[in-house]
């Protein structure tokens, strides 16, 4: 019975851990000192768990389009943040305030979102820690 009741637990325990492996901490992957404010064109939008990415063509100082991803927080918290999935589409300008990633990619985990066409500005459910503002 001893035996029966370990195995359960042990289950119980490496399952409740699998989602806990699934996500990452902001500090992990983004730097609170290097905020940026980006202006692009929607190109992509990924509205998944455990977050929601989107990408905006960008232009740089030299005037080359790169495109760059923007994490933001999860769907719930999007909601809760007031977004729907027609909230940005494809082809909208926006306006992005953020962190820049640690590794140098072209990733930045987004803080707000601004509409440019009509200056509506939404949080984006961001994972930085108040502490790393």
């Amino acid at each position: 019975m001893q035996r029966i009741i370990s195995f359960w637990i042990l289950v119980c325990m490496l399952l409740s851990a699998a989602p806990a492996v699934a996500h990452h901490a902001f500090a992990t992957e983004f730097d609170a000192k290097k905020p940026v404010t980006m202006k692009g064109i929607v190109t992509k939008i990924e509205w998944t768990n455990p977050h929601v990415w989107f990408y905006l063509n960008i232009k740089n100082e030299s005037g080359v389009i790169e495109n760059w991803g923007f994490e933001m927080g999860g769907p719930n918290g999007l909601r809760n943040s007031g977004w729907t999935r027609e909230t940005m589409k494809i082809g909208d300008e926006v306006i992005v305030d953020g962190s820049l990633a640690r590794n140098g990619s072209k990733n930045v985990n987004a803080r707000n979102v601004t509409m440019a066409s009509t200056g509506k500005k939404l949080g984006a459910a961001s994972s930085q820690g108040a502490e790393e503002r």
